[in-house]
């Protein structure tokens, strides 16, 4: 096994102070030491030292610092390939150290931030990312389709706000429902519990809408525009509660540009990094084994293996491996997915709403169904007490929707019980139409299997109501994710975006439903409803109701556009 380490390195300078220096003052200082550092390095110094064949890739610039690296690992059991890059300075830190033990570090980091995938890429021979955080504002960490995901707010204080790991301020309320409701907007929450001082933070805040500062970090983006040639197997769950978009938006970047014989996508019926876990359970369903080892034991590492160590057999991959959540076993692909929009063997069908809570493949007749979306009474995405510590967190997605369905701003839409099974294997696209007496609101759209109200394999899931697709939208970004606007208020517009990938089987018997919303609390900040330039900063007058109907039928016709495709499963490859 041989290991490769791409990352930073950097000259460490020590600087010995009695105190911190007052702003404007000089004072005085003893040099220290002068060592090797950068992250990068570190790693690829400590694995070489354990005995594992390591090779650092890292980049320098010019000057005396160089040659001063150079030197530093020739000395180290590390194989080195420092990447010169002209016209940039070498990376260096100051490490300010106090008697009583404090340090304060500068670091800079030109040659870093200027490393390029093709400097790199020679000494990468295959990749997994897992679960990788790609598009943050589209789909990742901290908002979906713009709206900001509440349960990540005090991960950002542990991430950047403090020297090591630590808890976010205490509040003296156990239910995060009625904290967040209590206090308002996300920003107000960041003044009170003093994280508005983040230098992360206030970039968040200054940066609402998805503008050049997300675009320029949304590594699909980055990679479509410098495809590789190193062959990567792109993970993800398909319950991932943090990270749902990532991976397979990455992996159909790369397909579209011709890169399909060296990229591999797989989606588990996992949680977030679940992968690395035991994989035979979320919440209460039980998979086919243990599929998370299964997948590390039969792809991931034979797919390693003919790479990273000489002599070993070639293996292919399908180009898709898919768990099959309705009938519960892996589909392997040789085309993925099934059923799109553009491209592939088989166009999304609409299923729509209809009168009476209905929901079928004819559009029937004109009409609407109205709720009122109050937000001092937001739904919220798990039966309260909720509390982000509770244990919850990463099944939440795949847990019994019946605590949601007969409330009055939730929408519910359900077929008859099927008949025929009918499979679904690709991204659904929610289609919908609205008015709302508001100036703005988020839409919610469940992709819902309902159980029998008998069912003999688990009495206890009968009925139970299995969210296989789930998403938010933030309704002023339906014309533009740059350039928001205010929604004319009661006049009809349409909401059309991309659900969670799906590869299910609804089985006879049992019941295809769709729910609509506008609030998903406290996982997701309130919509005011009014619109206001910056959501982060809406003040308690701007939150207000706002009467939502949903328009059905005729030219206006909402509806899930769902990838149906024949239930015998394809030729595996």
């Amino acid at each position: 096994m041989h290991a490769y380490v791409i990352g930073n390195v950097a000259m460490d300078e020590t600087i010995r102070v009695d105190q911190w220096p007052m702003a404007g003052a000089s004072i005085f200082g003893s040099h220290g030491s002068s060592d090797l550092g950068g992250k990068g390095a570190n790693q690829a110094v400590v694995m070489a030292r354990c005995g594992l064949a390591t090779t650092l890739v890292a980049p320098v610039g010019e000057g005396f610092r160089a040659q001063s690296i150079a030197g530093r690992l020739a000395a180290e059991p590390v194989e080195t390939r420092l990447v010169p890059l002209a016209g940039r300075t070498t990376d260096f830190s100051i490490i300010f150290t106090t008697p009583d033990g404090e340090n304060a570090i500068v670091t800079t980091t030109d040659a870093a931030e200027n490393l390029r995938p093709e400097d790199a890429l020679p000494a990468l021979k295959a990749a997994a990312p897992e679960s990788p955080m790609i598009d943050g504002w589209m789909g990742d960490d901290w908002f979906h389709y713009g709206a900001f995901r509440l349960a990540n707010i005090g991960w950002l204080g542990s991430q950047t706000g403090f020297k090591g790991a630590a808890e976010e301020p205490a509040s003296g309320i156990y239910d995060d429902y009625d904290r967040f409701r209590r206090i308002g907007s996300a920003g107000a929450w960041a003044e009170q519990s003093g994280y508005a001082a983040l230098p992360y933070w206030q970039r968040m805040v200054a940066h609402p809408s998805y503008d050049a500062f997300w675009q320029g970090q949304a590594l699909d983006k980055l990679v479509a525009a410098n495809p590789w040639n190193v062959p990567t197997m792109w993970e993800q769950g398909l319950w991932d509660q943090e990270d749902m978009y990532g991976a397979i938006h990455t992996w159909e970047a790369l397909k579209a540009k011709g890169k399909l014989g060296n990229n591999f996508l797989v989606m588990g019926p996992w949680r977030h990094s679940q992968a690395n876990y035991d994989g035979s359970s979320l919440g209460d369903f039980k998979w086919n084994g243990d599929t998370a080892t299964e997948w590390r034991e039969k792809y991931l590492f034979p797919f390693f293996d003919q790479y990273l160590r000489d002599g070993q057999p070639a293996f292919a991959p399908p180009q898709a491996l898919i768990y099959n959540t309705g009938e519960n076993h892996w589909d392997r692909f040789a085309q993925w997915p099934l059923a799109c929009e553009v491209g592939c063997a088989a166009p999304l069908k609409p299923i729509y709403l209809e009168a009476n809570g209905g929901l079928g493949f004819d559009k029937g007749g004109e009409g609407g169904d109205s709720y009122v979306s109050d937000p001092a009474k937001p739904v919220p995405h798990l039966p309260r007490p909720v509390n982000f510590g509770d244990g919850r967190w990463g099944a939440w997605l795949v847990q019994d929707q019946r605590s949601y369905d007969g409330r009055p701003d939730v929408m519910t839409y359900q077929t008859a019980p099927l008949t025929q099974a009918m499979r679904v294997s690709g991204p659904p696209i929610a289609d919908l139409f609205a008015k709302t007496t508001g100036t703005d609101g988020d839409f919610v759209v469940k992709v819902i299997d309902v159980y029998p109200d008998q069912y003999a394999d688990e009495p206890k899931k009968g009925g139970y109501q299995l969210a296989v697709s789930l998403e938010i939208f933030r309704g002023r970004y339906r014309d533009s994710f740059e350039h928001p606007s205010a929604i004319p208020a009661g006049k009809v517009q349409r909401y059309r975006f991309r659900l969670p990938t799906v590869n299910h089987v609804f089985e006879p018997g049992h019941r295809i439903m769709v729910q609509v919303q506008s609030t998903l609390f406290p996982l997701y900040d309130r919509n005011p409803q009014k619109y206001v330039p910056n959501i982060f900063l809406a003040k308690p007058g701007d939150y207000q109701k706002a009467t939502v109907t949903l328009m059905r039928g005729g030219a206006q016709a909402s509806a899930v556009w769902l990838p149906v495709v024949p239930v015998a499963r394809p030729a595996e490859q």
